[in-house]
């Protein structure tokens, strides 16, 4: 497995051996060992699964201390743009932010520590994401900011006549209102 560290702490990207052979490829999506001793110490808890189709933006999302969760996310199907906001308070990045592009075929990964707000677009006809959590979600501590956010101006690679959104992310405020 080989790590890309990117220019904020704590934030990597993580790209598997792929073994492929005539019968197609496998490779180890997640071994704690190797994990512990290349990226960091870390117990997931909670695995989630979303399915999605071209132009559907999710996040930007976060879950408030002390439910905070670091991820560590892939696709199975499809091109997403994946997205992290460092939202630490004191953090030399704070509202920065990084962005992968992550699919089936590059079967690149992200880990996110705690303390950013994550999201993707949706690159291709459809997509298939998967997030392991070290925490688990509590509705109460939920927290987002605005995809489209001026400060943060992401391209999230969809034009924005093509954003889906959900009702709920539509609202999201932007960082600065945040504070």
């Amino acid at each position: 497995m080989k790590v890309i560290w990117t220019d904020i702490e704590g934030l990597a990207v993580i790209e598997p051996a792929v073994f492929n052979d005539p019968r197609g490829c496998f490779f180890e999506s997640f071994n704690e060992k190797v994990f512990a001793e290349k990226v960091v110490p870390v117990k997931f808890v909670q695995d989630n699964e979303s399915r999605s189709s071209y132009g559907v933006v999710r996040g930007l999302h976060f879950q408030r201390p002390p439910y905070a969760q670091a991820k560590l996310v892939r696709v199975v199907k499809g091109r997403v743009l994946d997205v992290a906001v460092d939202l630490r308070e004191g953090s030399p990045t704070y509202g920065r932010h990084f962005s992968v592009e992550l699919s089936d075929e590059n079967h690149r990964m992200l880990f996110i520590p705690r303390g950013f707000a994550h999201g993707f677009s949706v690159l291709s006809e459809d997509a298939v994401f998967q997030y392991k959590c070290d925490n688990y979600y509590h509705p109460e501590s939920e927290g987002a900011v605005a995809w489209n956010d001026p400060d943060l101006a992401i391209d999230w690679r969809v034009p924005e006549e093509d954003v889906i959104l959900s009702t709920k992310d539509a609202r999201n405020p932007f960082l600065k209102d945040m504070r």
